[in-house]
């Protein structure tokens, strides 16, 4: 039986990943009612198999609450990890030499093998390598197709197998592996409706997982090199979303250096139209801790201020001990700073200039007439969901009512700023058009008798891309009938 569940009175969405705390069918409801509009799958963690499960809970939200689920599958990307050692850890000290090489056999304090032949093709003197997280600091020396020698800059321990950046080169290395490519297929095969992209450094790095989903899903690229910073406008043209990867960008970058890309990333995700998704680390405390810190607090208030469409939860929700805690509390912060009166002067700090399209031209006087006639909603039909891109983008002050005739249009809008999306059969006539808008706002709880809501379609209807309409209609009495 459908459970009502009355729209957010945010506009913020909340990505949960789940994982062992949170997989199960009675979690994921549990998770959703306390304020998750979308679900992250980790592929870097479990098998296939029982990915099918955690999906299939996903989707049964739909018959539950009859409303559209969103799903982001996040692929693993490269590891770039140095080999084992003799005794299984070292000790490197600072200033001392060290170097990495194509030799398989077991490491030492002096050596260690890197199976990845990519690295020594790209390498530069004077670039660093950092291990284990960037606990280690490497400063290249010299470097030959077959070693690379390096002063020890910051040493400490080092273990079989740890984890390597290397931020100063462009790797010339594929974004996707081989288990990328198989996640890939298994995920669109599933009907995912993202797919989230690691190790991204440069647009063509898009190209290869754009053809393998065949517009079966959106593409979300993850900014976490800083490659990727250098060629952020193209790489952005060259998805349909973007997530501010903090944690990697953390290690690759100074950590002050994060908050001021972050900032660059979401202002410039924004003047594209294309959804931002800000991540890692956002309320940490809370996988061992009921409550946040204040810190964290600000920190996804600043996300939410600087007008991301989704702020995202990793470990808090996938493995911590207080999953629904933690997506409560984004659910909170969210909708206390949208409270503020100032929130929408903040939000339109970013100044966005419309493109010389009519759509665009209509979605910016949409947010500007809601204001001005103090409307309830804005209503958009659409097939491709290119029409609620284009209002969400201009961030109006009243909620994004999404009807559109293909379920997948409505998933994917669940990482959209302030879009709530309904699965909904096309109209055939103006007249059709404007009963039915009415009909949903009420429907949906989103007006009230003697509201405004502005409507946006394309005439003629059921052609994907002819958005030219705008009007204004109002909510009379009578039309309430069956609605109270």
């Amino acid at each position: 039986m459908t459970k009502a569940i009355a729209p957010r009175s945010r506009k913020v969405r909340v990505l949960a990943t789940l994982g062992p705390a949170s997989n199960t069918v009675e979690m994921i409801a549990k998770l959703y009612e306390a304020g998750a509009d979308a679900f992250r799958v980790n592929m870097s963690h479990g098998d296939q198999a029982s990915k099918v499960a955690v999906i299939e809970a996903i989707r049964s939200l739909e018959k539950k609450y009859g409303r559209p689920t969103t799903i982001l599958a996040d692929l693993q990307g490269p590891k770039l990890r140095v080999g084992k050692f003799a005794d299984g850890k070292v000790e490197l000290k600072t200033d001392s030499t060290f170097t990495l090489d194509r030799d398989k056999k077991p490491g030492d304090a002096t050596r260690v093998e890197l199976p990845h032949r990519e690295i020594f093709e790209a390498m530069e003197s004077g670039a660093r390598l950092l291990l284990d997280d960037g606990k280690l600091v490497l400063r290249v020396l010299e470097h030959d197709d077959k070693k690379i020698v390096t002063n020890v800059e910051v040493g400490g321990p080092l273990s079989n197998n740890k984890g390597l950046n290397v931020p100063d080169v462009v790797v010339p290395m594929a974004a996707l592996t081989e288990k990328d490519r198989s996640d890939l297929a298994f995920a669109v095969d599933q009907g995912v409706d993202w797919i989230a992209l690691s190790f991204v450094q440069r647009p063509e790095d898009l190209a290869e997982a754009r053809k393998l989903i065949g517009g079966k899903a959106a593409l979300l690229a993850k900014i976490e090199k800083p490659a990727a910073i250098e060629r952020l406008e193209e790489i952005i043209e060259a998805c349909d979303g973007v997530m501010v990867a903090r944690g990697d960008l953390g290690v690759e970058l100074p950590p002050q250096t994060v908050p001021p890309l972050q900032k660059r990333i979401v202002e410039t995700a924004r003047r594209q139209g294309k959804p931002v998704v800000v991540a890692t680390q956002m309320l940490e405390s809370m996988i061992e801790s009921p409550s946040p810190t204040r810190a964290e607090v600000s920190d996804v208030a600043t996300a939410i201020y600087d007008g991301a469409d989704a702020i995202m939860l990793s470990a808090e929700s996938a493995a911590g001990k207080w999953p629904i805690e933690s997506v409560a509390m984004m659910n909170a912060i969210g909708e206390a700073v949208e409270r503020d009166p100032m929130h929408g002067d903040r939000i339109h700090f970013t100044v966005i200039q419309s493109d010389a399209t009519t759509a665009d031209a209509l979605s910016e006087a949409a947010k500007n007439i809601a204001k001005t006639v103090d409307a309830a909603a804005i209503v958009c039909f659409t097939s491709s969901g290119s029409t609620a891109r284009r209002i969400a983008r201009e961030r109006p002050a009243v909620p994004i009512l999404v009807l559109t005739p293909k379920m997948e249009t409505a998933r994917r809008s669940g990482l959209l700023w302030g879009a709530y999306a309904v699965h909904t059969r096309d109209v055939d006539s103006f007249e059709d058009m404007v009963a039915k808008a009415k009909r949903m706002v009420l429907r949906h709880h989103l007006a009230k008798a003697g509201d405004r809501v502005i409507v946006m379609a394309g005439v003629p209807f059921k052609t994907p891309g002819s958005t030219n309409v705008i009007h204004v209609v109002r909510i009379v009495g009578d039309e309430l009938k069956g609605y109270s």
